[in-house]
């Protein structure tokens, strides 16, 4: 890579932690809040499939890269992201026991990513939606943690998405290399596809909880989606609080590595390896205050 752009984490090829998924985790586990949690279970759903597809598009120009580097790097992120799919798939049996129609979901998605945006667009795009996903996730992977919004969430939840999150920041460049480099997409390519993603992806999410509260019948359900939809959107949401690192993917001259605090991974890290690979002690220790 270059100098400028050198990655500031390796990528480690670390099996998936054993999270105790199987243990009596609540099912509202982000402090019993069902907004919340239904969040992030709604965006579990969808790991699966998604990791799957932003292998296969990373690999479309596999047998094109000449960089060493950056075929090692593409190496890692298959790993990572094949891991992520099977943590998530073992998280996702949870919901499927709590009524939620998990292999429906996974069937539209399997669906609208193969039938669809596979099949009817070109390989360059699909390799720029996949860039503009994996910016999406590492921008969440940055902030989730940054703020105390994970300090109610159960404590082998939190190990799960905070192992994601640090895995998602070490291996952020590597589709938007392989599309700048190998693909050689262009700038409105990329633009494009970001745009699909950043209305697709929270719109797929809350179709997605639409349905789990179907199952769940919630107390009030309006209240609870306009105070759900203020903790991420309004003042001093989830989402507002992103925006300056999500709106510098539109720079002409962007690059993963140019942007993103690394205190969060460098905290991980060391306390994954200090604890011997116990994941819960690592995810408690990127909690803010955590000492």
């Amino acid at each position: 890579m270059d100098q400028q752009h050198q990655t500031d984490a390796a990528i480690i090829p670390r099996k998936g932690p054993d999270f105790g998924l199987d243990g009596d985790i609540p099912r509202y586990w982000m402090g019993g809040d069902p907004f919340k949690t239904r969040f992030f279970d709604a965006m579990s759903l969808l790991f699966p499939e998604g990791e799957k597809f932003f292998i296969a598009c990373v690999r479309d120009y596999h047998d094109k890269i000449d960089d060493p580097a950056l075929a090692e790097q593409v190496r890692g992120f298959v790993y990572q992201e094949g891991q992520h799919g099977m943590v998530h798939t073992r998280f996702n049996d949870r919901l499927k026991a709590q009524g939620i129609d998990v292999d429906r979901e996974l069937e539209e998605q399997k669906q609208l990513l193969n039938e669809t945006f596979r099949k009817r667009f070109p390989k360059v795009f699909t390799l720029a939606q996949t860039a503009a996903s994996e910016h999406l996730t590492a921008l969440m992977a940055h902030g989730f943690f940054a703020t105390d919004m994970m300090q109610k969430a159960d404590p082998r939840i939190r190990a799960m998405y905070a192992w994601h999150a640090i895995e998602e920041i070490e291996h952020k460049a590597v589709a938007f290399d392989v599309f700048k480099k190998v693909a050689r997409g262009s700038y409105l390519t990329r633009i494009s596809a970001m745009l699909m993603a950043s209305l697709g992806f929270p719109l797929h999410v809350f179709v997605i909880m639409h349905r789990m509260f179907k199952v769940d019948r919630p107390e009030k359900p309006l209240a609870m989606w306009l105070r759900g939809l203020w903790w991420l959107y309004g003042w001093g949401g989830l989402y507002p609080r992103l925006l300056p690192h999500y709106f510098a993917y539109y720079l002409p001259g962007f690059h993963p590595w140019k942007h993103g605090d690394m205190g969060i991974h460098e905290t991980w890290t060391t306390a994954f390896k200090d604890s011997g690979g116990n994941a819960i002690a690592a995810g408690n220790a990127v909690l803010p205050g955590a000492s």
